[in-house]
């Protein structure tokens, strides 16, 4: 067997190449509809290079679709022929007559072939019914720059769809994206049910003029009708279709809008306080939360929010937030800012009107997102040295009624005052000589491994905008370089080297005493971490040494 394999492949390289006498092409139907896929066929007599015939002739009137090209050998009575088939679908651009021009082979040429294409109406008024078709549609086609419109393409089909896919659409310089999931159903069209495959898209052109959109294309297989008839294994047909051609026409934004252009179905601004107030204490953080929300707008369109606060007040920012999602076949973008506010003094505060300008896509008008002015009463807190002063005249007062004389009263009070203050020394030294005496603080600062700092810990944390693992390490640095007991950061501030990052070390702690909505940024922490003086003093060197294997 494997001989007389040899044998026929020796033969066949040994036949000669067969001159090429006749050059044919034809198409599967004519007249066709627009729409509707035309499959041209060239046959030539002999063999030849596949990229022998080239068919970018016909793009000006037609989507051509990758050509599809097999070969023939025949050996009968000895006499062999040979043969090159050329397949290639096409999709006409619009309806009315065409001509596919002749094409060339060593030296032969095909007949041209005059090609009608009819508009969909036409057919249906001619009893043609189709199997597979696609319809296109546009909610506008009269659109502003950066306007958002949704473009639907449906799939009809009357039989075994077997499988398929669905290209895009095209729009120069557009941005196109899928909305949702495709939804299937079925729908009557000339007598006829057919099922239903619809796809959406969000198309948004980001420049004015006037514009064609490509329709998207299928292609896919389905069963062969006319051959399941008499064969129990049906051979299945490969169907391509495309939509129609859409025309829009996108105007330039006008010059009288203000601020950042956004154009939209609908936008609002909602604001949030965490926790909620109708005044504010001096002192305490809390948290203001602005949500910007429009329909028909994708995320990244969404700008920016200006917002003035009054003197009197400390911010902290965090980075706006935006997101997107579908709701009932519709694009909801959503921005969100998020501010940490503290009182610095008492009083009333005016936070001033929010307004943001839109264009309303609906009634094609100018229209403002706002959000109204707000009064808040700040309430101070007593000041501490101004209460210890209201105490201090309280023994003048009591000298001043007592009828002894102002030398015997006198001698008493300094009799008294020498006493405590003997007291109090004696106090102090018992405390010092107690705190020489114990040994285990030592023990457990040479044990115990949660003690000592360390620098990579306290950078993960910054990494991880973790401010409670940051306030741990650094109050561990002050107990193990600087040899202080910090028992928060407010005490840490205040110790030598740590002046330049007391905005930061005030950051950090309302982060940590705030709402837990306000994030912390432990990155600006950590790079002004590593520009401070070094602290003296420190009599564990070992901490202040990179690390062996830095993270």
């Amino acid at each position: 067997m494997v001989t007389r394999i040899l044998l026929l492949a020796t033969l066949l390289l040994c036949l000669p190449l067969q001159a090429l006498t006749q050059l044919t092409a034809s198409v599967d139907k004519n007249p066709a509809l627009r729409g509707e896929s035309i499959t041209l066929e060239l046959q030539a007599d002999a063999r030849a290079a596949a990229d022998a015939i080239n068919f970018r002739v016909l793009e000006q009137d037609f989507t051509v679709m990758v050509p599809s090209v097999s070969q023939s050998t025949r050996i009968i009575n000895g006499e062999a022929s040979q043969s090159t088939i050329w397949k290639v679908v096409l999709l006409p651009k619009r309806s009315g007559d065409f001509t596919i021009p002749a094409f060339t082979l060593q030296g032969l040429s095909t007949k041209p072939i005059q090609l009608q294409v009819l508009d969909a109406v036409q057919s249906n008024t001619a009893g043609k019914n189709r199997e597979l078709f696609l319809q296109a549609s546009i909610d506008q086609q009269q659109l502003y720059v950066q306007q958002l419109s949704y473009y639907q393409v449906t799939i009809y089909f009357d039989g075994d769809l077997q499988r398929g896919s669905l290209s895009e659409p095209q729009l120069e310089g557009a941005g196109i994206q899928q909305v949702g999931q495709d939804s299937e159903g079925t729908e009557l069209v000339n007598g006829i049910r057919y099922r239903t495959i619809t796809r959406r898209y969000a198309i948004t052109p980001q420049r004015s003029g006037n514009f064609t959109i490509a329709p998207p294309t299928f292609s896919g297989e389905m069963i062969d009708r006319d051959n399941a008839r008499y064969n129990y294994f049906a051979r299945t047909k490969t169907v391509v279709q495309q939509a129609e051609p859409i025309d829009i026409e996108v105007r330039a934004v006008p010059d009288s809008f203000p601020g950042s252009w956004l154009v939209a179905g609908l936008v609002t601004l909602n604001e949030e306080w965490s926790p909620d107030i109708t005044s504010l204490k001096q002192g305490e953080p809390v948290t203001r939360t602005i949500t910007l929300s429009a329909v028909d707008v994708a995320e990244n369109q969404l700008p920016e929010l200006v917002q003035a606060f009054p003197d009197g007040l400390r911010l902290y920012q965090e980075q706006p937030q935006a997101k997107s999602a579908e709701r009932n076949g519709r694009l909801v973008a959503q921005k969100i800012f998020t501010t940490a506010v503290i009182a610095n003094k008492g009083g009333e505060l005016v936070l001033p009107e929010v307004k943001l300008p839109w264009w309303n896509s609906q009634t094609g008008q100018l229209a403002w997102a706002t959000l109204p002015e707000r009064t808040l009463t700040v309430e101070a807190i007593a000041d501490a040295p101004v209460n210890s002063t209201t105490t201090i005249p309280r023994p003048d007062a009591d000298a001043a009624v007592t009828p002894t004389p102002v030398k015997n009263d006198a001698w008493r009070w300094n009799h008294i005052s020498s006493l405590l203050l003997a007291l109090w020394l004696a106090t102090l030294l018992s405390a010092y000589w107690l705190w020489q005496r114990r040994p285990a603080p030592q023990q457990a600062v040479a044990t115990s491994s949660r003690v000592k700092f360390n620098s990579t810990q306290l950078k993960q944390a910054c990494q991880r905008n973790d401010a409670a693992q940051a306030k741990a390490e650094l109050l561990r640095f002050a107990h193990q370089q600087l040899d202080q007991r910090c028992s928060s950061l407010t005490e840490l501030a205040a110790l030598p080297g740590f002046a330049g990052l007391q905005p930061e070390l005030e950051q950090l702690n309302a982060a940590l005493y705030a709402n837990a909505d306000v994030s912390w940024q432990g990155a600006d922490f950590w790079q002004k971490w590593l520009q401070r003086p070094p602290a003296g003093g420190g009599s564990n060197r070992a901490a202040d040494l990179s690390p062996l294997y830095p993270t």
